[in-house]
Order: structure tokens, then C-alpha cells, then sequence
């Protein structure tokens, strides 16, 4: 298959300018994000991995790739391996001094991921989002959010099928006078909610807007503040598919990492 993915785009973008760093924000965002296919030594135990390690270049590094056909290609054979988020396996690499092969050899996106860029990456996907509560006083259309993080945005959202019907982005005047944007989902699974919070945090700190004002809420399509939101909101559509069930793999929880061998 020659089709690339979403981690091929952003690598080559990244390539095409290396001086810009929203560009290499932008891949990691990507590859924090991506199902990876983990190479193991052996068959996974529960919730302990046994990752097959290379030493290469003047580290030693783990493999992963983006794609199951990928994963075969390169070992020629039956191999075991584990699904992850990209956010789990940097966070199971944090502080082993291991880096990230990823898609070595066999897509346009190899590229060797030094243990250091593995920490920093792990450390800046460490802080989850926090809970508020807050009376909203006015929906308004949103204002001042640069392309670049609409783009990142909804590319996001487009990756998450299944989580919510759709989402509407508005400022928002709050009873106290604070004043910022909302993203509010329409009709989230129940167990998808803390995935897209998350996922919203990461796309504001890969687009260098951390700080910047964004909560994320959720209604009912029923709810009249989804109405509200309809009239001055930009939308954004997530694609139809069925409805995961949470996942019991390793690395499916981001509290509880999976555990090196």
C-alpha cells in the first residue's frame, strides 16, 4: 500500500521546513496522537510489555510504525506486538534513556526519535485537564484563534469517529465576566468525554496557544444550550462509525502506562 497517513503528511511537512517549529509541534501532536504498533520480544503479559530493543546510531531505541502492514514489512515474519497511543509509549519510555524508531525503513516517515525528544514529549502530554465550574452568560461567535489551530483542530477531530456527533467552537462571556472560547460536543459517548477533553489540551499546546483560553464541555442534542451554540458556533463534523467500547489493552489507560520488562 502506498497511501500515506496522517503521520507521513506531518513528518514530510516537517521535512519541507525544518526551521518552523509549529511544523515539528504539529508532528508530535501527530505522532502523540496515532494507534502505533509496538514490536515485542515476546507476547505481551497482562500489563507488562517485553519491547524488542535496538541499539542504533548512539541510543538504543524501541520501533514502533503506524500501521500493521508496516510492522510486517520490516520484520519479514510473525512478530508479536501491542497497539498503543503514541501518548502511552512516551510515557512508558519516560526517564529508560530509550528512544522511538518510527517507521523505519518501510514509509516516508522514518525518522529516529532521540530519549530526550521522548521525555520532553511524555512531559508535555503530562498534564491532564482540569475540572471547572462556571455559569456561561453569552455565546458569541468565536474570535482571534490563529488558522493554524483550526486546521490542527478539526484534523484532529476527524481522527476521533465515532466519540460525538459534532462540535461547535464560540466565545464565551462567563457570570463572572471572564471571557474565552468553548468547544462544546454535541452527543458524546459517555466514556469518550475525558479522550476528547484530552485531545482538545493537546491540540492548544502543539499549536503554542497552552495558555489560551479553551474549555470544553458537552450536551445532550436535546439540551437548548446546544441550540445556542448552533446559531454563532463554527462546526465541526466528527465521521459516523460504530461506537468503540473502552479498551483493556495495555496502554489504553493514560493514568496507568504499561510497565517495561
Amino acid at each position: 500500500m502506498t497511501d500515506l497517513t496522517r503521520l507521513d503528511t506531518a513528518h514530510m511537512a516537517m521535512e519541507t521546513a525544518p526551521e518552523e517549529s509549529q511544523a515539528r509541534l504539529r508532528f508530535y501532536e501527530t505522532l502523540a496522537a496515532s494507534e502505533l504498533y509496538l514490536l515485542l520480544k515476546s507476547e505481551a503479559e497482562g500489563d507488562t510489555l517485553d519491547p524488542e530493543v535496538f541499539d542504533l546510531s548512539d541510543h538504543s531505541f524501541v520501533l514502533v510504525f503506524d500501521r500493521e502492514d508496516r510492522l510486517a514489512q520490516f520484520a519479514g515474519r510473525i512478530v508479536p506486538y501491542a497497539a498503543l497511543s503514541g501518548r502511552s509509549i512516551a510515557s512508558m519510555l519516560a526517564g529508560q534513556g530509550v528512544g522511538l524508531g518510527v517507521n523505519l525503513d518501510v514509509a516516508p516517515s522514518s525518522i529516529l526519535i532521540p530519549p530526550e525528544a521522548v521525555d520532553w514529549l511524555a512531559q508535555t502530554l503530562s498534564d491532564a485537564p482540569s475540572e471547572i465550574e462556571a455559569r456561561v452568560e453569552k455565546f458569541s461567535a468565536p474570535k482571534g484563534l490563529p488558522e493554524n489551530f483550526l486546521l490542527a483542530l478539526d484534523a484532529r477531530l476527524a481522527a476521533m469517529a465515532g466519540l460525538a456527533d459534532l462540535a461547535y467552537l464560540v466565545g464565551v462571556t462567563y457570570d463572572s465576566g471572564a471571557q474565552g472560547h468553548l468547544l462544546g460536543f454535541v452527543d458524546a459517548a459517555p466514556h469518550a468525554q475525558p479522550a476528547l477533553a484530552r485531545a482538545v489540551s493537546e491540540v492548544l499546546i502543539f499549536s503554542g496557544l497552552e495558555a489560551a483560553a479553551l474549555d470544553v464541555t458537552f450536551f445532550a442534542a436535546s439540551d437548548p444550550a446546544a441550540a445556542r451554540l448552533a446559531r454563532c458556533g463554527l462546526r465541526f463534523d466528527l465521521p459516523e462509525s460504530p461506537r468503540p467500547e473502552p479498551r483493556s489493552a495495555p496502554g489504553s489507560d493514560p493514568d496507568k502506562p504499561p510497565i517495561l520488562k
